[in-house]
Order: C-alpha cells, then sequence, then structure tokens
C-alpha cells in the first residue's frame, strides 16, 4: 500500500480546477454471463462499510485536490441500483460537503430493470439525480437469458415508466447486439420496441466475448455459435440508418441522443465544423464526453481508475481489500503511472475520434502547443487516404467505414 501523502507528492503541481466523478459500485445480485468488469455477487454484505469507506476516500481526495468543482457524477457498476437510498443520500452529503457540485451537474445513476421501484427512484430524484442509465441489453427473454440477465423484457418496460412517474426526463437504455444466434430482424425488433419507449439517449455495444467469462466457455466448447462480424457490421449501420430516422444524434460511435432532427448524420452540416456535441443535442451524456475528449476525472471506489494531473491509477479491484485500505488510513489505490506529453495527445487523438465532432485542430493546440497536423500529419494523411478518416485542415473525423474498422485508424495514435 501506498500513503495518502506520498501519492500527492507524486502528483503534478499544476491541478485542474474542475473534475468529473466516478464512483464505482462493484456489487451485484448475479454475474453476467458477458461480463469481466470488477464486480462481485453475493457480497451485498459488505455494503455499508464499502460505502463508509468511499465517504473516506471523498474526504481524503478533497484534503489533497481541494474544494474542485464537480460537473459531472457517474454512479457505475455493478449494479449501483442496489444501494439504499439512505446511503446514497450518505455519499451526497460527503460529495457536496467536500466538494464544489455544480448546480447544473449531470448525476447519472446506472440501474438494472426490475431492481427499483417507483419510491426508490422517486428519492433519487430528491437527492438529486437526474440522470438514469438502465441495463436493459435485449427486448426478448430468451437473449436476455442467454446473457445472464435477471429481468425480462416486460420488466424493462415497467421500469422505463417507474423512472417517468418518479420524474426522470432524461433516460439512457443499453442494448448489446451481435449475440451468438442473433439475427437482423429480431435486432430490428429490439430496436423499435425501445423506439417506442421514447429514451433521451441509447448506447448500443456490439457483444465482446471477454475470455473467462460463462459466455466465452460456452463458445469455445461448441455449446453456441460464435457471433458473427459480419453480421453485427450489418446490425450496426442499420441501427445508424434507423436512429437518424428517428431524429437521434450519432455523437459517439456506441452512444446516440435525441436530437428532434430528421435526416441526421454522424455531423449535420448546419452546424459549425467546430461546434460541439452539446450544441446538437441536450442529451448527450457530459460525464462519458469527459472520457471521450480525454479530460480529468476522478475514480472512486473498487476498481476505479483515474485520470488526473499526467498521472493515471487503479485502485484494488476487490471491495474486502478497498475497505481495509481505508479502514487503515491507506490509499486504495494499487496501479499507478505517468502519462507523458505524447501519450497524451496519442490518447485525446484516439479517444476524440470517437466523436462525431471529431478533433478540432484549435482546441488541439490550445491544449498541446502543436497543430494537430504537426503532431500526427502523416497519421492524418495516410487514414485519410485509406477512406477512414476525413480531414479538411481543421477536424479530423472517422468516416463511415472508419466507423466499422475504429482499432484500425485508434492503433495508429497510440
Amino acid at each position: 500500500m501506498i500513503h495518502w501523502v506520498v501519492l500527492a507528492q507524486n502528483l503534478n503541481s499544476k491541478i485542474s480546477q474542475h473534475v468529473a466523478f466516478y464512483v464505482h459500485v462493484p456489487f451485484c445480485q448475479a454475474r453476467c454471463a458477458y461480463c469481466d468488469f470488477s464486480t462481485y455477487a453475493g457480497l451485498e454484505r459488505l455494503i455499508p462499510a464499502y460505502v463508509a469507506a468511499l465517504c473516506r476516500e471523498i474526504e481524503h481526495a478533497g484534503q489533497q485536490w481541494g474544494h474542485l468543482a464537480v460537473p459531472t457524477i457517474y454512479f457505475g457498476g455493478g449494479t449501483p441500483s442496489l444501494l439504499p437510498s439512505e446511503l446514497l443520500s450518505i455519499l451526497f452529503d460527503t460529495l457536496r460537503f467536500t466538494f464544489h457540485v455544480s448546480d447544473d451537474a449531470e448525476i447519472t445513476l446506472e440501474a438494472n430493470p426490475g431492481t427499483v421501484t417507483t419510491e426508490w427512484l422517486y428519492r433519487l430524484r430528491t437527492l438529486g439525480l437526474n440522470r438514469l442509465s438502465l441495463g436493459v441489453q435485449s427486448a426478448h427473454d430468451d437473449e436476455l437469458h442467454l446473457l445472464g440477465r435477471i429481468h425480462s423484457w416486460a420488466q424493462a418496460v415497467e421500469t422505463v415508466a417507474a423512472a417517468r412517474a418518479a420524474g426522470f426526463d432524461n433516460l439512457n437504455l443499453d442494448f448489446i447486439y451481435g449475440l451468438p444466434g442473433h439475427t437482423l430482424a429480431r435486432w430490428q425488433e429490439t430496436l423499435e420496441r425501445t423506439l417506442a419507449l421514447g429514451p433521451e439517449h441509447l448506447s448500443l455495444y456490439c457483444l465482446g466475448v471477454e475470455q473467462g467469462t460463462p459466455l466465452e466457455k460456452r463458445i469455445a466448447a461448441g455449446e453456441l455459435p460464435p457471433p458473427d462480424e459480419d453480421l453485427a457490421a450489418e446490425m450496426y449501420t442499420w441501427a445508424e440508418e434507423r436512429l437518424a430516422e428517428a431524429g437521434y444524434f450519432h455523437y459517439e460511435i456506441s452512444n446516440w441522443a435525441r436530437a428532434d432532427l430528421e435526416g441526421g448524420c454522424w455531423w449535420w452540416p448546419r452546424y459549425a465544423t467546430s461546434a460541439t456535441s452539446e450544441a446538437v443535442s441536450p442529451f448527450v451524456c457530459r460525464h462519458n464526453l469527459t472520457y471521450w475528449r480525454n479530460e480529468p476525472w476522478l475514480g472512486l471506489g473498487a476498481g476505479a481508475h483515474s485520470w488526473l494531473s499526467g498521472r493515471r491509477w487503479a485502485n484494488a479491484r476487490h471491495p474486502q481489500d478497498y475497505v481495509a485500505a481505508l479502514e487503515q488510513g491507506h490509499t486504495p489505490v494499487a496501479e499507478s503511472e505517468p502519462i507523458g506529453h505524447r501519450l497524451e495527445m496519442g490518447e485525446t487523438m484516439m479517444l476524440g475520434l470517437r466523436l462525431a465532432e471529431g478533433v478540432d485542430s484549435d482546441r488541439f493546440h490550445t491544449r498541446f502547443g502543436l497543430a494537430l497536423e504537426t503532431a500526427f500529419g502523416e497519421e492524418l494523411a495516410q487514414l485519410r487516404d485509406l477512406g477512414l478518416l476525413n480531414w479538411n485542415g481543421h477536424v479530423a473525423r472517422l468516416t463511415a467505414r472508419g466507423r466499422l474498422l475504429g482499432n484500425q485508424v485508434f492503433m495508429r495514435f497510440v
């Protein structure tokens, strides 16, 4: 373990005046078949001690970095909706006492359908949470069973209704496509059912078969067919077209926000070349934009990662180790590394190109003291010649082909 003061001495003295907060809640009722995140089932008894440890980490962070402004807070997991509202209230009080949570802060909580009630959601609204992200994943119960989800589509619909009744008017729904045995018709049906619910935001992720997960083991044993990559690309392309028709702004490779515009595309010509995502839709996820713009964030909780002042670090993964470290007055940090100027530029490109707004040369120059073409002129030219990138000398953006082959683009910069 590293003592808090040692970590502080290793930090760059230039600290950002604002920082996004990510709070990790690693508890789950059951672990999904595809999940390799830092999550644990059957440890709910640790929740009170875990929240107390989170409060200690928040207080220590305040001692190290001062009363920073917090424009966004994101409770992820795991299943944050397993936390009782009383413990969430304690967390909020600690955050607001220690840091300056902006009056217009975007505060998101992930929840699983079937784990919440209207009364609990209403309590969240009174605490100040204003954005809810539901892990729905599919509109078909057999596919939910395949993924190891514990809810049904009917429960997902009921949870959306409960969220609306509680006053949530900024709702994200998560879905997964490219499942073993998936068909385009079933994916289309999932999206059509979803659009009927009128969410403000959608996150659509291609299934990744992670090593060591139950799903990977079933595929390796021949119980399930491997996902069809060509079919997954077809599903993605169809989703782009259908969601554009429905007025959703495709602002990041896997994310769409309602913009009430028809005939949308990756970047609407009516908007200035250097406009930001927020100028197109008020429903883009401001917290996740922090990651994609490679701006500072502070991760709290077991397994949480942070990026602040030229250094990246990660906390101990297991909640028992995390709690024990903080109870003993130590930092829970398990890994730490400095991020050099060149690596930061490359990662800013890799992450920023995920966005429809792309990477703007003027903003890049303001941040790094170099024009974009000076830093990466050869890479930009090669990717443009390959049809993977649009580069007009001012802004770099992925093409439609580049979005399908994003990894081939990103690897050029890191």
